[in-house]
Parts: C-alpha cells; sequence; structure tokens
C-alpha cells in the first residue's frame, strides 16, 4: 500500500532499545510478539533489559473446526509455540501472564475486560516496567484493538503509567485510511534491528502451526500467515509509535 506511512518514519539505531530499560509486552495472540516486536526484544535482552509478556487471547481460533486438535489441544500447542519464540529472543519463556481471553472475542468492556485489565495492571507494577509495547490502537483485527483499550485501561489506573509504545500487525496488510496513525496520536519511528534479524527470523518460525505447511492439517479452512504478509516482517527496521503519555489517575 503507498499511502502507508510507516517506510517514511525516521530510523532509530538499535542501541535505542537500552533506553527503554525493563519492559512488558502485550501480546494478542501468540506470534504477534516475533511478528511486530521480535527484533526490539532481542535487543533489549542484549542490552540485559528484563522482558515480561502477557498473552492475552487464548489462540484456538486459528483452526476453529479441527477435530484431531481440540480447543485444549490447540491452546497448548500455541501456548508452546509462544514459550519456543520467546526463548529464542532470550526473553523468560516460564514469566508469562495468561490472560486466557477468547481468541476471536477479546472483549473492549464489561466485568471480563474490567478483571483482566486489573490483572495487567498489577503484572506491570510487579514487573517495576519502564515501557509497555502494545498493538497499534486501530490495527485492523479485533482482538489487537481490544488488547490495545485493554492496555491503555491497565495504564490509565497507575499513578506512574510507564511509557507505551504501539507496534504494527495487521496494519501492514488491512489498514484503511482511518486506521493509519495521525500526527497527533504519537511519534513515529523505525528501528534498526538488522542486527538481530536472523534471530527474529527464528522466533517467527518457531509459530510452526501459523506457517505453511502447518502442523494442524484436517482444518482447511484454518489460518496460515502468507507469504506477503511475512515479507514484511523480513524487513530489517520494526515499526513504532510512542503515545502520548497517559495522564494520571
Amino acid at each position: 500500500m503507498s499511502a502507508l506511512p510507516f517506510d517514511a518514519y525516521p530510523v532509530r539505531p538499535a542501541s535505542y532499545a537500552a533506553s527503554l530499560g525493563r519492559t512488558v509486552i502485550v501480546i494478542p495472540h501468540p506470534d504477534d510478539e516475533a511478528l511486530g516486536c521480535g527484533g526490539l526484544l532481542a535487543l533489549l535482552r542484549q542490552a540485559g533489559q528484563p522482558v515480561a509478556a502477557v498473552q492475552v487471547s487464548d489462540g484456538t481460533m486459528s483452526h476453529p473446526h479441527s477435530v484431531d486438535f481440540s480447543p485444549v489441544a490447540r491452546r497448548e500447542l500455541r501456548y508452546a509455540e509462544l514459550r519456543h519464540a520467546l526463548a529464542v529472543l532470550n526473553v523468560d519463556a516460564y514469566d508469562v501472564l495468561y490472560l486466557g481471553l477468547p481468541d476471536g472475542q477479546v472483549p473492549s468492556d464489561g466485568p471480563a475486560f474490567d478483571e483482566a485489565a486489573a490483572r495487567l495492571a498489577g503484572f506491570i507494577i510487579e514487573q517495576q516496567a519502564d515501557t509497555v509495547l502494545t498493538p497499534w490502537r486501530r490495527d485492523p483485527h479485533p482482538d489487537h484493538r481490544a488488547t490495545s483499550r485493554l492496555t491503555a485501561a491497565a495504564l490509565a489506573s497507575l499513578p506512574q503509567p510507564p511509557r507505551r509504545l504501539e507496534y504494527v500487525v495487521w496494519a501492514w496488510e488491512r489498514a484503511a485510511p482511518d486506521d493509519l496513525p495521525q500526527a497527533h496520536e504519537g511519534t513515529g519511528f523505525r528501528l534498526d534491528v538488522g542486527p538481530v534479524l536472523a534471530q527474529k527470523q527464528r522466533a517467527i518460525a518457531a509459530h510452526r502451526s501459523q506457517l505453511a505447511p502447518g502442523i494442524i492439517t484436517d482444518d482447511p479452512s484454518g489460518f496460515l500467515l502468507s507469504e506477503h504478509m511475512l515479507a514484511h516482517f523480513a524487513q530489517p527496521t520494526e515499526v513504532f509509535i510512542e503515545a502520548p503519555p497517559t495522564p494520571a489517575p
């Protein structure tokens, strides 16, 4: 899409990652962490910065009609792939908060939303996060948008909210003009992840159920990442929008 602004964003050096400090990444589905900011996570760990992860959805709806893999089996497979990817990026794969919200139906309000936001806020405090990574607020997938709302609610409840960097996944492919960032919504930049690009690609490859030929082969309607989609994440830069500071409550 020629109208995408991301390629015009200024490039910050790989060394910038170290300035983000202790970081929590909030992930809608297993694989979004590797696609959207696998390079940043690897650079953070190279710089000795702690990274912790929050998995929002249960990941079960990529292959909803599988008989060979029950919903529980799909969930456990995708959680295992997430742990593998995080390990590749040198993130502690066993220090993950699993919110377990329904894939495809992550709530944007209501009691389940409020409970999840409270759990997320508690985790951010526990991790003493300086920075939180979350999907771009209008990333064109309902679970990504709900995850952004969840993160915003959690941060708004904190007396001293950390920085919020928003990463891009589906906006590369599906963004309508109104989905794209506006100047007043934050500062866009590209991060040089060239030094760790091979590591990022290995983390993406850990999500075998989402890559052709796949593991769950009895659901012809199941989701697999296309080569065209994957090409966006083989670039030596990653896109971020730093949101304005969250007002204290």
